[in-house]
C-alpha cells in the first residue's frame, strides 16, 4: 500500500514522502491518525507540483538549519548529574540534553534529539536532526555532582 505522508513519522519518513506500507499499518492507523493518505495517481501529480513550489522556500530553510548546527557546533555541554563514582544515580536521556541546550540559549524540541540512555560519566554525542538533510552531532559531557 502506498501513502503519502502529511507528517514526519519516526522510523518511517518525512512529511510529503511517498512511503510503501502494509495495508494493515497504513489502513489501522497512519489514516485514521491523519498522518498519510492514499497516493493515486492525482495525488501523486498534486504532491510533485507542491514539491516544486517549495523548494525554493526549503533553501532558506535549510540555511537556517545550517546556521543553528554551527551554533551547536560550538557549544560546550555539560550535564551535571548525582554519581557514585562514574556511576550515574539514574540516567540522562533526551530530555536532559534538551534542557542543557534550553539553558545554553538553543531550545531544541526533545524529539529531534537522538541519543541513548547513558549511566556513567564521560564525554558523549548526541544526534540532532535539525531538518531531513541536516543532523549535527551534538558532543556533551556528564559530570560528577
Amino acid at each position: 500500500m502506498e501513502l503519502i505522508l502529511k507528517q514526519d513519522v519516526q522510523n518511517l519518513g518525512f512529511k510529503d514522502d511517498i512511503v510503501s506500507v502494509k495495508p494493515g499499518y497504513g489502513r489501522n492507523f497512519l489514516i485514521p491518525q491523519g498522518l498519510a493518505s492514499l497516493a493515486t495517481p492525482s495525488a501523486k501529480k498534486v504532491l510533485a507540483e507542491n514539491l516544486k513550489q517549495k523548494a525554493h522556500k526549503e533553501q532558506k530553510v535549510i540555511d537556517d538549519a545550517n546556521k543553528l548546527a554551527d551554533a551547536l557546533k560550538a557549544l560546550d555541554i555539560k550535564i551535571t548529574a548525582k554519581a557514585g563514582g562514574e556511576k550515574l544515580f539514574g540516567s540522562i536521556t533526551n530530555i536532559d540534553i534538551a534542557e542543557a541546550l534550553e539553558k545554553a540559549g538553543q531550545p531544541i524540541d526533545r524529539k529531534f534529539i537522538t541519543s541513548g540512555t547513558v549511566k556513567r560519566t564521560g564525554k558523549y554525542a548526541a544526534s540532532v536532526r535539525l531538518h531531513r538533510s541536516v543532523v549535527v552531532e551534538l558532543p556533551y559531557e556528564i559530570i560528577a555532582e
